[in-house]
């Protein structure tokens, strides 16, 4: 860490225009100036990982798919990543998959490969045992979308991690965080400037479409704000055994409707 790169980050957050027809393209534009510069800055801002993907700890010869995986840093905190039969990073930003590969490449991960693709679309060419987003669902437009695609490529029984910033609804089911209104109604609209779009629908849409197996939620500081916290979710689920939808044809829903 060094105020030369944050500076940097911090620039290209408030002032570098985000251009391009595309998705891939906007993603291109807004992280190619700061990618060098991307784990160090995120490190303080993007909690819940290491907790997240340290604890999921698959089976022995499990692949795993890191959907919006970008520099590979999820792959740092996994202790088990050595016992994996396959790891594919997949993310639509080339800058921050050239910073993984030059990962990969220095940490001698053979079984580890990055892919440039939509996580709408990405399908391996097996089921998966394991799916995470860390902190890219918040960044994908289709983020429905998203996650039917990991539904459906994962394994009956195979689990999905997610780690990623909210906001909730305004009305909630016992026991769950309700955020102020200000937490709710500004602290997005700022997020969405950098195309970072806070969601009261993800974990309702999580908990419909697996079966819940450990939930929190949590508040993180901004670096360089003091006195802004951004709301942030862990959530991990499992594909049940298909007998409530087949796979690859999973069931309608409108989590939206709720809110």
């Amino acid at each position: 860490m060094s105020l030369t790169s944050d500076l940097r980050v911090l620039w290209h957050l408030a002032f570098s225009p985000v251009r391009g027809k595309t998705h891939a393209d906007r993603l291109d534009s807004f992280y190619e100036g700061q990618a060098g510069d991307y784990d160090s800055f995120r490190a303080r801002l993007l909690k819940g990982r290491e907790e997240l993907i340290s604890g999921l700890n698959p089976p022995a010869g499990a692949t795993w798919v890191d959907f919006g995986g970008g520099t590979g840093a999820n792959l740092e905190w996994a202790p088990w990543i050595s016992h994996c039969g396959k790891v594919q990073v997949v993310d639509l930003c080339a800058p921050l998959l050239e910073q993984c590969d030059k990962r990969i490449a220095a940490r001698g991960w053979t079984q580890v490969e990055t892919v440039h693709a939509d996580a709408t679309q990405f399908t391996p060419q097996e089921p998966v045992d394991l799916v995470t987003f860390s902190y890219s669902l918040t960044m994908i437009p289709n983020w429905f979308a998203a996650i039917d695609q990991a539904w459906r490529i994962l394994k009956p029984g195979g689990r999905i991690g997610v780690v990623d910033f909210y906001a909730s609804r305004k009305y909630l089911d016992v026991g769950q965080v309700r955020h102020s209104w200000f937490t709710r109604s500004v602290v997005p609209v700022w997020f969405a400037t950098d195309n970072v779009h806070l969601s009261r629908d993800h974990l309702p849409y999580l908990n419909q479409r697996f079966e819940r197996e450990t939930q929190s939620e949590h508040l993180a500081r901004i670096p360089y704000v003091p006195l802004l916290r951004a709301p942030y979710y862990l959530f991990v689920g499992r594909k049940g055994d298909g007998s409530q939808a087949a796979a690859g044809n999973p069931p309608a829903s409108n989590p939206a409707a709720a809110g």
